[in-house]
């Protein structure tokens, strides 16, 4: 996926209220811009980290500016515009980069199903295998010596995203717990127990029912961001 327009960087003050952040330009003007994140964000918003941004046309916005990337003080890279994880997910699958999920003929977005009212990012569908339900999540929580987390916080939603999976793996469909890993400086991912067991827990549930587990890593810098890395998801009971 590449920007429609080149990104502009600067130095992050705060990032505040979930939605907004305060960052100052080049020339030491400081404005605010919208943050499309409303996760913790744990450790990709540090006061000093370079923000990357973009900028709208659309004259109705109050906040004209977006926070798309962060690059940290190591240097690693971390798209936090978590809206761009189904768009980067879909074009990998139309370009055929994901083997895993090659083979099926059409697909849908934002499809209505499951027993509590879900929608699924991507529903990939064939007249001669079972549909292929697919929630996209991304991960930016990095630990000590490569080891990406999720989730960064509690998700509630998470947890019905799971239940959801599960009952459609039962079904005889297909189901698949994409994480789109959106930090350069992972190496693989695990479950984060620690921040929310119930998480962790459904997972294992949905896993055993048969619920597979696909993660990408993401290269990215100032101009694109594409999928491009299967790493490894350790799974811990």
């Amino acid at each position: 996926m590449k920007f429609s327009q080149p990104l502009q960087a600067a130095r992050l003050i705060k990032r505040y209220k979930r939605f907004l952040a305060d960052i100052e330009l080049n020339d030491g003007e400081l404005i605010t811009i919208h943050c499309a994140n409303t996760g913790a964000m744990t450790g990709c918003a540090e006061p000093g980290t370079t923000v990357w941004y973009s900028t709208s046309n659309n004259k109705k916005r109050k906040y004209p500016n977006s926070w798309e990337l962060a690059q940290t003080k190591h240097n690693n890279w971390i798209c936090v515009n978590t809206i761009q994880a189904n768009h980067l997910v879909k074009e990998a699958i139309e370009q055929q980069q994901i083997p895993e999920l090659s083979g099926y003929e059409n697909l849908r977005t934002e499809v209505k199903y499951g027993s509590e009212n879900s929608r699924i990012d991507l529903l990939l569908e064939s007249d001669t295998r079972p549909p292929c339900y697919i929630e996209v999540k991304s991960v930016t929580l990095l630990a000590d010596n490569g080891q990406g987390y999720f989730p960064d916080a509690v998700t509630t939603r998470g947890q019905k995203h799971l239940r959801e999976l599960t009952e459609m793996a039962q079904q005889g469909s297909r189901a698949i717990l994409f994480f789109a890993v959106l930090h350069t400086g992972i190496n693989q991912v695990e479950v984060a127990k620690h921040i929310d067991p119930e998480y962790a827990r459904l997972l294992h549930q949905a896993m055993t029912a048969g619920v597979e587990i696909i993660c990408y890593r993401a290269t990215i810098n100032a101009a694109e961001i594409k999928l491009e890395d299967c790493i490894q998801f350790q799974h811990l009971t």
